[in-house]
């Protein structure tokens, strides 16, 4: 009988085309995957990988039992989802993303009651930035992705993922306050021409809404710093380097020769909770998800 983690591992590497990136996504070594396909190779007695260049290809009758192994894994999954749904209780491994400020200002307000609520749940808590978190839930290395968009830059799904709205997150300017602008009770794009601009790295969603309003203003940022803590990016303002646009979530008080200026029209990201619809009727992605909405309300009212 073939070995079902021997499975996984020849699956990994065909979805994600090496060695090294499936160990990543599994959690392994590059050695223990190829360990794994080395006695896979044996237990099949098929030649399951060859070197072209500097790299290995999987050859045609790996790629045949990668697509049935892809069959196999969602039939144990579906298996694993009715037991549990059948037990009716929160158990086992559920994994959350988070991007870092909804790590910082929301994820320490809803797990204590959810791991205390359910003691044979194991959450586990990885940091990715939206674009990443989604793409790990489409691929089944986390279970809920906490992620955000803004209203010109929205976050796109396939269809076989579903969300839930958590709230919004409303963002300011944020300048030294020896700025031009800090005396201002608020702001306008145009407000903004000229300055620099402490931000997040290129391909960032944050980074993307910045280019995307000001373009809209008529002025091309000038990024000058890409940071991608909001923390580093506020210990920068407090020495007076740039401006920045920082949204509220987990950004704690801000030192004092920062301040905060609301931004006409006001800007906000909205959050929202992303899983497998598939994965619905499992206990544990039910009880997290209702876990991040009372945190989000309860500390909207705090």
């Amino acid at each position: 009988m073939i070995d079902l983690g021997r499975l996984r591992a020849l699956h990994a590497v065909a979805l994600y085309g090496s060695v090294g990136s499936a160990a990543d996504a599994l959690g392994y070594t590059p050695s223990a995957v190829s360990q794994q396909l080395a006695k896979l190779e044996r237990e099949t007695r098929t030649t399951l990988l060859e070197k072209r260049g500097r790299g290995i290809v999987l050859t045609d009758a790996a790629q045949e039992l990668a697509a049935t192994a892809s069959k196999v894994l969602e039939l144990v999954e579906d298996a694993e989802l009715r037991l549990e749904e059948q037990r009716g209780q929160a158990i086992g491994e559920l994994v959350i993303a988070a991007f870092p400020t909804a790590a910082r200002g929301l994820l320490p307000v809803a797990l204590p009651g959810l791991i205390d609520g359910n003691p044979a749940l194991d959450v586990r808590v990885v940091e990715m930035d939206p674009f990443d978190g989604v793409a790990a839930v489409q691929r089944g290395e986390v279970h809920i992705a906490v992620v955000h968009d803004w209203a010109n830059t929205p976050l796109t799904l396939t269809e076989d993922l579903s969300r839930t709205k958590l709230g919004t997150d409303p963002a300011d300017v944020l300048v030294p306050t020896t700025h031009r602008l800090a005396d201002k009770e608020t702001v306008r794009p145009a407000d903004l021409v000229g300055e620099r601009w402490i931000c997040q790295p290129p391909g960032t969603i944050c980074h993307d809404w910045l280019v995307r309003t000001m373009r809209k203003a008529g002025v091309e940022p000038d990024v000058v710093y890409s940071v991608a803590e909001y923390q580093t990016q506020i210990a920068m303002l407090d020495r007076g380097l740039g401006i920045g646009m920082i949204p509220r979530l987990g950004r704690g008080p801000l030192p004092e020769n920062v301040t905060a200026i609301p931004l006409q029209p006001a800007p906000s990201r909205r959050l929202y909770a992303v899983w497998r619809t598939a994965t619905a009727r499992r206990p544990a992605v039910a009880v997290t998800l209702g876990a991040l909405k009372t945190a989000w309300r309860d500390r909207s009212t705090a």
